[in-house]
């Protein structure tokens, strides 16, 4: 599995030692906050089981994150098949990361890494990006690292509640388009 360096981040396989602090994570209601209802441990658990084995399958997947200077696990990035019953298809790029890193810069530093892997090592033509039309610190770290809301694409997504959750937005870039 590919491993990822930035200036101050490791993007890596993910560790046993990880599902703790993954699970915290989990439990946090900030940080999940656009995403839906808390996860059990148990839920957590098992999510980073299918990181692992789409990461085994497919070559790309959601990398663990540290901060190289102290080997602190900070969250995930990483690229994903855009899910089935969606309006669109392809792959899109996301992250999330526990509350202590946040407005460190540290989402759009390790999206960048992504992205670059993303078009240099697989190829892909273009990267999607989708969140709650709520989520402007996301939204913000899209345009940061050089994506385009496309307005024509937000949906309303059919799994998520009525209320703050069901509409999204939708972000593009395409190889060679630079931040």
């Amino acid at each position: 599995m590919t491993e990822l360096r930035t200036d101050r981040l490791a993007l890596r396989r993910w560790r046993d030692s990880d599902l703790a602090p993954w699970a915290a994570m989990n439990a946090d209601p900030e940080v999940r906050r656009h995403l839906g209802d808390l996860l059990t441990r148990e839920q957590s658990d098992a999510s980073v089981a299918r990181f692992r084995d789409e990461f085994e399958e497919r070559g790309y997947g959601w990398w663990a994150v540290d901060v190289r200077a102290t080997g602190e696990f900070i969250g995930f990035a990483g690229l994903d098949r855009v899910e089935d019953g969606l309006p669109f298809g392809g792959v899109e790029i996301g992250w999330r990361l526990a509350r202590p890193a946040w407005g460190k810069g540290y989402a759009t530093e390790a999206a960048s890494a992504v992205l670059a892997f993303g078009f240099d090592t697989l190829g892909l033509p273009e990267i999607l990006a989708v969140t709650t039309a709520t989520n402007l610190r996301s939204q913000a770290v899209m345009r940061r690292i050089g994506m385009t809301r496309d307005p024509d694409g937000d949906f309303d997504d059919p799994t998520a509640p009525e209320g703050p959750l069901r509409p999204q937005v939708l972000h593009r870039i395409a190889r060679g388009t630079t931040a």
